[in-house]
């Protein structure tokens, strides 16, 4: 990825967990914050979304895009398929287990471009916010109850 914002955290679950969470997209909603709809549009063999759809409000950014997903053991990386505002969005979550795989550091990158003018600055503020807030909901949902059975 070009520029991009980068940040990680720790969450008290094995990555196997935490990777269930991530790929369950019907449950952004409750805990992303920025995603308002997500809808799988289409899926691989092994079960795991290919594209979905994102209906994304992160304060700065506003936007209803595809994306489409490639997925790893412990790493799952997009890139945009098509956009309202965005020329491009590129991201990753990678996994790596912790103290013997109880635990789980979770990096996330992602590098946005949009279509109209944005100071690097702004653009670079928001992609934060995104990261931040995306990393916090996924250890919150991961560490309570519901997304242990997830």
């Amino acid at each position: 990825m070009a520029e991009h914002t980068i940040s990680s955290i720790t969450i008290e679950a094995a990555p196997a967990v935490v990777m269930a969470v991530i790929a369950d997209f019907a449950r952004y909603p409750e805990w992303t914050g920025e995603v308002k709809e997500a809808e799988v549009l289409s899926a691989g063999a092994d079960g795991r979304a290919e594209q979905v759809r994102l209906v994304l409000d992160a304060g700065a950014i506003k936007d209803d895009h595809t994306l489409a997903y490639t997925w790893k053991k412990d790493e799952v990386s997009w890139t945009l398929v098509k956009s309202q505002m965005l020329r491009s969005l590129d991201g990753s979550y990678r996994l790596a287990p912790v103290d013997g795989g109880g635990r789980t550091e979770v990096t996330y990158q992602l590098a946005v471009d949009v279509k109209i003018p944005l100071l690097g600055m702004i653009k670079r503020k928001a992609e934060k916010v995104i990261i931040d807030r995306a990393l916090a909901g996924l250890k919150k949902r991961v560490e309570s109850a519901e997304g242990a059975g997830a």
